[in-house]
């Protein structure tokens, strides 16, 4: 990953934010997206990442059973 080192002015507008920011130019055009370090991600060990959706929606869609066994699926496609 490219590390980049801003200015104190963008570092003043970027400290204290708490979600993702959208960073474009002065024409409109995204250059692309900030996502903080928030004190979570900061401690977390360096094999977990920090992502932008809650661990409660993110264990909440583990409990979700869709979809077919894959014995299942295996089953089919060894028929096709």
């Amino acid at each position: 990953m490219t590390k980049v080192f801003v200015d104190p002015d963008l570092n003043a507008k970027l400290d204290g934010v708490d979600e993702p920011v959208e960073l474009c130019d002065t024409a409109g055009k995204t250059l692309g997206f900030f996502y903080p370090v928030t004190s979570t991600c900061a401690t977390e060990p360096a094999h977990h990442s920090c992502s932008p959706i809650a661990a409660a929606e993110i264990e909440s869609r583990r409990q979700q059973r869709t979809g077919k066994p894959l014995a299942e699926i295996l089953d089919r496609l060894n028929r096709s």
